[in-house]
């Protein structure tokens, strides 16, 4: 074996060399099954507060050029375990050998030193652990994350806190009887009594519309732990230090504030989805939103969203070496490098759209929008790669998700182009994976939805 070769159906005309993450570990798992040797290995990743995701695989006979195969194959799946589910402690069962090579690739000085400090330290506030130990011991998948959303009753309240804008809707009884949005500049904002006094005040304008208020849920760019920003990219203006002792806790003061109603917040992909159930009276939907980044979200069979973190961003959706590298963490081949702003810009060059390097990558798309109106073919081409890149990494999400509805949106989607991603998209599901393309039905927003769905969605989050 000299290597695995994936030879995707449909390739993306200005990337040709794409290993999509769907069909290397098919093709991997195909040679596992077929050698008698292959041996089990479970993967786990843990929380502090006992929730255990639990994956069992099965790997090549771990010698030769097998090795990095099985490293490869063990580590982006792990990768994909601590972004998708989250969690701070990784456990290998069965295989001590690996074990020991993951745990120098997932510790502060080794490779993914990025996803040690974000997801350890930042997230789930210890240190990221690796643990080796025998099958027999690995735990059972334990996942104690109560479901949010879809409780209308009462008087409510939503808001959804974005880089530019402050939304907030007033909710009676499933209908929104005020909704307002209040311009803001967060971001390199470094007093945090700004950020309190922006959302309280979108909060009281809507409590002074209702009799009373019975709950309040929020929804903002970030991760949020135990009603708690730990991430946020509205927070990045201040201080260390600072988002320590007033920014974690700036919600529970906001619920001290309001008499201590039912109170939650959580990140704005996650609402993006149950404001998806919820219009479009759907279940097991995923949220995609390309944009500055890459957001996303999933809401279950039940209409609810659970606990994963779903930051789709850092998945690995592209397996070659050389993949196109995220600036941020260092890492290849994850999403926000194929659904984004930053893809565009990425891609443009390829097609022969050349910008100088101090135009922002919202400017040059901006310019490849306005070209794709016009007709232009090698603007037609950006959004062709893109959707060949998503037909082929919802496969991959499906694999971990269960999808019935994918709602692509994001300023990428808009327009023209969105279109041609969403029918390249659905081309690459009919050629490549059949079975779901008859169940998957692909959305986007309508008016309705654009106008006040997170707001509306997010006052759905407390059950009172």
């Amino acid at each position: 074996m000299n290597g695995l070769v994936v030879n995707p159906r449909i390739q993306p005309v200005l990337d040709p060399d794409f290993v999509p993450a769907i069909l290397w570990n098919r093709a991997f798992e195909e040679w596992v099954e077929i050698d008698p040797q292959n041996r089990p290995v479970v993967l786990a990743v843990t929380r502090p507060d006992g929730t255990i995701f639990r994956h069992d695989i099965r790997i090549l006979p771990h010698k030769g050029e097998n090795i990095p195969l099985n490293l490869k194959y063990v580590e982006r799946i792990i990768k994909l375990l601590l972004w998708m589910k989250g969690g701070s402690g990784i456990i290998i069962g069965g295989h001590p050998e690996l074990a020991k090579a993951v745990s120098g690739v997932y510790m502060p000085e080794g490779a993914r030193s990025f996803d040690c400090d974000i997801v350890g330290r930042r997230i789930f506030l210890e240190p990221m652990t690796v643990t080796s130990c025998s099958l027999d011991v690995v735990p059972e998948e334990k996942i104690a994350a109560t479901p949010l959303g879809g409780h209308l009753g009462g008087c409510r309240i939503g808001f959804d806190l974005g880089g530019s804008d402050r939304k907030c809707a007033a909710v009676v009884d499933g209908e929104v009887v005020h909704s307002e949005e209040v311009e803001w500049n967060p971001y390199f904002v470094s007093d945090p009594r700004y950020h309190f006094d922006g959302i309280m005040d979108s909060i009281r304008r809507a409590a002074s519309q209702l009799p009373r208020v019975d709950a309040i849920g929020g929804s903002a760019a970030g991760v949020y732990v135990d009603g708690e920003p730990r991430v946020g990219s509205l927070f990045r203006g201040v201080s260390e230090e600072n988002f320590e002792r007033e920014i974690r806790p700036i919600f529970k003061k906001i619920r001290q504030e309001m008499n201590d109603v039912p109170f939650e917040i959580v990140n704005d992909g996650e609402v993006t989805a149950l404001a998806a159930s919820l219009i479009f009276d759907a279940s097991s939907i995923l949220g995609i939103a390309m944009g500055t980044s890459l957001a996303a979200g999933y809401c279950d069979g039940s209409g609810q969203i659970t606990g994963q973190l779903n930051e789709l961003a850092f998945v690995p959706v592209d397996y070659r070496d050389n993949a196109p590298e995220d600036e941020w963490s260092g890492d290849v081949g994850c999403g926000v490098q194929y659904f984004s702003q930053q893809a565009v810009a990425r891609l443009a060059p390829a097609a022969g759209l050349e910008h100088p390097e101090r135009i922002p990558s919202a400017e040059r798309l901006a310019d490849i929008q306005r070209l794709m109106e016009r007709g232009d073919a090698r603007a037609q081409q950006v959004y062709e790669t893109i959707g060949v890149y998503l037909g082929y990494s919802v496969a991959w999400y499906a694999h971990w998700y269960e999808i019935d509805n994918l709602l692509a949106l994001g300023r990428v989607t808009s327009g023209a182009g969105g279109e041609i991603i969403i029918e390249v998209a659905a081309q690459v599901l009919r050629e490549e994976f059949p079975d779901l393309a008859d169940r998957l039905q692909m959305k986007t927003p309508d008016e309705k939805f654009k106008r006040h769905g997170q707001a509306f969605a997010a006052a759905s989050l407390p059950n009172v």
